[in-house]
């Protein structure tokens, strides 16, 4: 055993090569998690381009969802068997090619094909980024590892619709996957030149065929589940309610299949481990608060506040920068030896805060009345990330570490998932509900309502148009203003379901165990 002592300093990259290595590595992760929202602002034209309609168009971001979902598990096996060094730079050939056979698809399934196996790339990507990001530092710095990692996860989120909707509205869809194909190749390059494969890993000596298949039944359809259940009216669906069963046996198929053998596709038995099952509840909320503001609010900008597309998007990137900046100080503090938990409560009552001022949005509300609450938001995410990144890891060594890393990014992306079909039940109800009430007031018995349309249909008549014109567009107004405030009401109310959530991860924090006095450094992978 003392004979692999010795090593363990020296794979430290240091200088140029180090931060080469980690810039590669946040560039890729970047890349992979603009792609999972960059499409979203696009659907519309790409729907009309390629004649495909509203609900068939959602394949291409549900495609691409599925497959990432699916591989980012299964990343640290597949480093093993490949070696890291190879997959990673196999993981970025793959995603860029398939980026290029997106941009150039002449139909819909072409495109859902070539998003699938996007996907496939860009999760690799994800989880094996972490992995050498957190193998660059020493585990006295691990913390400032986990700062880097934590900003690539805010910033793809965020610079993703922002990105779609400026390529969109400037130049056409085509260049939305296009844009990947020169970063990729730099980063395929940099990528066989510095990254090296595990200290110490071994290749597996059998693939688990069963346990991934049995992975692919149940992720994939919860994932499908989730990502359809909305538009398909959930379990009224035959589709909906055939994939809900599937997941149900996929789960408990692939639970049974990975406890009962000694090669594993991925190993569930570290969840015995406590802090990385409290870990990945937090990481579930993070998901679902970091993804569903992400959905939440371009949606009440446009449709209540009549923003565009690109001035939703551009709006978030300060709250993004804000992360960055704050981040490192995060990580300072860690490093310093802070007591995480108190460094995640803080970040979950800035966060609670930020949706709790969201909640009291108005008609009239304007960009300048979203800049502090979204300061929240940047400061409150990094105060939460990093140490919840770090204590679910913590004490981890190796593939251990390699495979926690796989299950918290798919844990992550899990809870957006749920988050945002949570989101959207939520709103779809309220919306009803709200419209219910207000519609009761608009009546001839109800003396400002009544002063409202004749005013509008004086207004119309004065205009030229006849009383029965008139009328027709005086309730096509009402119904207008119905639909906006209706909607502001809802997204108000669904800003405080958020936070009310977020204050779930309050005992969370307090269940999570930590030795006073001692810095939350997991052990790196190397």
């Amino acid at each position: 055993m003392n004979a692999t002592l010795p090593p363990l300093k020296p794979t430290y990259p240091v200088g140029a090569e180090k931060w080469i290595l980690i810039l590669t590595a946040i560039t890729c992760a970047i890349l992979e998690l603009i792609d999972t929202t960059v499409v979203n602002v696009s659907l519309r034209e790409i729907s009309g381009s390629i004649g495909a309609t509203t609900t068939e168009i959602a394949w291409v971001v549900t495609a691409y969802a599925i497959s990432n979902v699916i591989i980012i598990p299964l990343t640290s096996m597949l480093s093993d068997w490949f070696g890291r060094k190879t997959y990673f730079t196999a993981s970025v050939i793959i995603f860029t090619f398939s980026s290029l056979m997106c941009g150039l698809s002449t139909n819909l399934w072409m495109l859902v094909f070539w998003r699938f196996v996007q996907g496939i790339g860009g999760g690799a990507l994800l989880s094996t980024a972490q992995s050498i990001i957190v193998g660059a530092f020493p585990p006295e710095k691990i913390s400032t590892a986990n700062a880097i990692f934590g900003m690539g996860i805010i910033m793809g989120p965020t610079f993703g619709p922002a990105l779609g909707g400026f390529i969109t509205d400037n130049f056409s869809w085509h260049w939305i996957f296009f844009v990947n194909i020169p970063i990729g190749i730099v980063a395929a390059v940099l990528a066989w030149t510095y990254v090296t494969d595990m200290t110490g890993a071994i290749k597996p000596r059998k693939i688990d065929w069963w346990g991934i298949v049995f992975l692919i039944m149940a992720v994939g359809s919860i994932q499908f589940v989730l990502e359809e259940g909305a538009s398909k009216d959930w379990f009224q669906s035959d589709e909906i309610t055939f994939f809900t069963f599937t997941a149900i046996i996929g789960l408990i198929a692939f639970i049974y299949r990975e406890l009962h053998i000694d090669y594993p596709a991925v190993n569930i038995r570290l969840y015995k481990n406590y802090n990385l099952a409290m870990g990945s509840l937090m990481n579930f909320m993070l998901g679902l608060l970091l993804f569903g503001t992400v959905f939440i609010f371009p949606l009440f900008a446009q449709i209540s506040l009549g923003w565009t597309a690109t001035e939703t998007g551009a709006f978030m990137i300060p709250s993004a920068l804000c992360t960055a900046v704050s981040m490192p100080i995060v990580g300072k503090l860690l490093g310093n030896g802070k007591n995480p938990k108190v460094i995640i409560l803080i970040g979950i009552i800035i966060t609670f805060a930020f949706l709790f001022i969201m909640s009291f949005a108005s008609p009239d509300s304007s960009q300048n009345d979203f800049y502090f609450p979204f300061v929240l938001r940047g400061v409150g995410l990094a105060f939460m990330m990093s140490p919840i990144l770090s204590l679910a890891v913590a004490g981890l060594r190796g593939k251990d570490m390699a495979q926690a890393i796989g299950l918290a990014n798919m844990i992550r992306q899990l809870g957006g998932a749920v988050g945002i079909a949570l989101i959207n039940v939520f709103l779809i109800h309220k919306n009803a509900e709200i419209r219910g009430s207000m519609i009761s007031y608009i009546t001839e018995y109800n003396n400002t309502s009544s002063d409202r349309v004749t005013a509008l249909t004086q207004n119309f008549i004065s205009k030229g148009y006849s009383l029965e014109d008139a009328q027709v567009l005086t309730y096509k107004t009402l119904e207008g203003v119905l639909f906006k405030q209706q909607a502001l009401v809802s997204y108000n109310q669904g800003f405080l379901m958020v936070g009310l959530a977020i204050l779930i991860c309050i005992p969370i924090v307090f269940l999570i165990r930590y030795k006073k006095g001692v810095a939350a450094k997991p052990i790196a992978d190397h």
